[in-house]
């Protein structure tokens, strides 16, 4: 060999040694292979990734596993960009509301034949031309309250009104009927015989009957509305709008007047409106639409956009209002909707934007139009697939929301602590001696630390000060420092194993750096049983989580997580009422920890040699 092509030899040696610390790392684990070594060579030699992996997908129960929690984690990855929502989001009119997406679907009997409908906080009621009721949605309002269980013959119905939780209904012979939550006598009638009934209205806790000849009759909550009936509009009478806190009327001359014996936002009534043809009202404004077609809102404006009245090309005649929207019929036969827009309820589709309609009917959350055919047309919500919680947020857009946050906390946890305990066991075992007596004495002081009753009593008093998002750094912080002890332990035992191997003492013998000989021989060796502890303490920091939030010392609303939404489920009527509440959350939950934990024991399976035959 000459001179050059040994100085080429040394170069290429020199070179293999500068090798990244990633490929020493997991090279032997992953099967690195050098291009240069000979065919011969190279069939005599397995890949331990290789095998780990064949062996792996024996397993039937871990690659399940691996497939339900991929998918389950692509649902939480993907899920909140597709079902965005606003966490501080919450509607006390929709709470507790049992899985349904039933809102919109009208029965099909009613199609062609509707004569009216009207729509209460999650159900809806209509009767057909020839005097029927139907009704659809979620009907039970209250424990023991299903406003599905009406009065017996009622006869042939003409009208209907939906409340919060209770309704009424005017049947053809002039009689009124109301049932349903009766805490405030709101569906109590009084003892009086209505004669020549025009409209009935049903709000929240109050109710209102209509006559004819200008008067209106009201029972309830008086105290709520500030109202009295001895009032001088009393038989001038021609319209009523009703919110949770207010009562407004439309005198037969056009005018807008407030009900209530207390001024309060709602009795500011601009001046000079004009003529009013029709006023409406939502849970907190009030609108009214002269005949030139200008609408008018005032009372608590807010930032939901019941203010902000659209343009059309012909004027509006007749407006409606739910619980934050406003819908409108123009002169032409088109539809318009505005305000808050939370369940796309004021977004009127494109195909019924182009139709002519001939009526429609507005009510919390939902729309429904009827054409001049005679079938109707729906927007709005359209229900809750897995239900609502006690602030009226839907579950199923906090699942995704709360599983991602919980894989977070539990992955960010599990990489603090593994680092730790990597770090604390190796150099442990590698050094022994004082360092390993100190480091060891240390972690059993932390191991001894009674571990969830220190990480309530530490988020408690750490967390008091802090926003949610700290507060989620905060409980990423506690897990990750008060978990890696196990792992050390592990980490340490092995070091101590694969120090005495002889290629270590080779490797010393030769003067090679400790830190080469701790990266380069020992660590490779030891990384299988880092990956398996990692996997398992993963699935143990989401349940530590999970816990915390439940008892109310981990991560606090509005930001999710499959814990705290189990927080709320901590009492029997919850329990036993309100299934959903915490069904749905504790299995994605469970699934999730089992899948998990199945990984784990089937990596640990393929990458131990002597836990089976290969």
């Amino acid at each position: 060999m000459s001179i050059k092509e040994a100085n080429k030899k040394d170069d290429k040696n020199t070179n293999q040694e500068k090798k990244s610390f990633s490929r020493l790392l997991f090279g032997n684990l992953f099967g690195g292979k050098n291009k240069q070594e000979s065919l011969l060579v190279e069939e005599d030699i397995q890949s331990p990734w290789q095998t780990v992996r064949a062996t792996f997908r024996e397993n039937k129960v871990s690659m399940t596993a691996l497939i339900v929690f991929l998918a389950i984690f692509a649902t939480v990855l993907i899920g909140p960009l597709v079902h965005p929502i606003d966490l501080s989001f919450s509607e006390v009119s929709q709470k507790d509301v049992a899985p349904n997406r039933e809102f919109l679907k009208v029965p099909k009997e009613l199609d062609g034949k509707i004569q009216d409908i009207s729509t209460g906080s999650t159900y809806s009621m209509g009767i057909s031309t020839d005097g029927k009721l139907y009704m659809w949605g979620v009907t039970k309002v209250a424990i023991g309250v299903d406003v599905r269980k009406v009065p017996k013959n009622m006869g042939k119905l003409v009208k209907v009104a939906a409340g919060y939780d209770h309704a009424m209904a005017l049947n053809d012979q002039g009689e009124v009927f109301a049932w349903g939550n009766n805490r405030q006598r709101q569906a109590s009638l009084p003892e009086q015989k209505f004669t020549n009934v025009k409209e009935i209205y049903a709000g929240y806790q109050n109710s209102i009957i209509l006559t004819e000849d200008g008067y209106m009759h009201y029972f309830g909550n008086t105290m709520n509305n500030d109202f009295n009936e001895f009032h001088q509009y009393q038989g001038n009478l021609k319209e009523i709008a009703l919110t949770s806190d207010a009562v407004l009327g439309l005198t037969l001359d056009g005018q807008v007047v407030y009900l209530g014996t207390e001024k309060n936002s709602y009795a500011n009534i601009p001046e000079n409106m004009g003529n009013i043809v029709d006023i409406s009202a939502t849970a907190g404004t009030m609108a009214a639409v002269n005949d030139e077609g200008k609408v008018f809102v005032w009372g608590n404006v807010s930032s939901k956009g019941e203010g902000r009245v659209p343009e059309t090309e012909s004027k509006i005649i007749e407006l409606q209002g739910g619980r934050y929207h406003y819908t409108a019929l123009t002169e032409d036969g088109h539809v318009v909707s505005w305000g808050g827009d939370y369940y796309k309820q004021s977004i009127v589709p494109k195909d019924i934007q182009d139709m002519k309609i001939d009526r429609f009917y507005t009510g919390f959350y939902q729309n429904f139009a009827v054409d001049t055919q005679g079938k109707v047309h729906t927007w709005g919500l359209k229900g809750y697939l897995f239900g609502t919680d006690d602030l009226g947020r839907d579950i199923f857009t906090r699942l995704l929301n709360g599983g991602r946050m919980s894989m977070t906390i539990g992955a960010v946890a599990v990489i603090i602590s593994t680092i730790i305990g990597v770090v604390v066991g190796a150099v442990s075992g590698f050094f022994g001696g004082t360092i390993d007596m100190v480091l060891q004495r240390i972690a059993e002081m932390v191991a001894a630390l009674p571990f969830l009753p220190f990480a309530m009593i530490l988020s408690a008093l750490l967390g008091n000060n802090v926003t949610p998002r700290q507060r989620v750094i905060l409980i990423m912080v506690i897990l990750g420092f008060l978990s890696w002890t196990g792992l050390q332990r592990l980490v340490r035992a092995q070091v101590l194993s694969v120090r005495e191997q002889e290629y270590v003492i080779a490797a010393k013998a030769l003067g090679v750096k400790e830190r080469n000989i701790v990266f380069k021989h020992i660590l490779p060796n030891v990384i299988s049983v880092i990956i398996v502890s990692a996997t398992l303490s993963f699935a143990s920091s989401m349940l530590t989580e999970a816990t915390l939030s439940y008892l109310g010392f981990g991560v606090q609303a509005p930001i999710p997580t499959w814990g705290n939404m189990l927080f709320g489920a901590n009492n029997s009527i919850v329990i036993q009422n309100f299934w959903w509440r915490w069904v749905f959350a504790s299995i994605v939950l469970g699934i999730s920890v089992i899948c998990i934990n199945l990984i784990g024991d089937g990596l640990r399976d393929a990458i131990d040699p002597k836990s089976q035959e290969r």
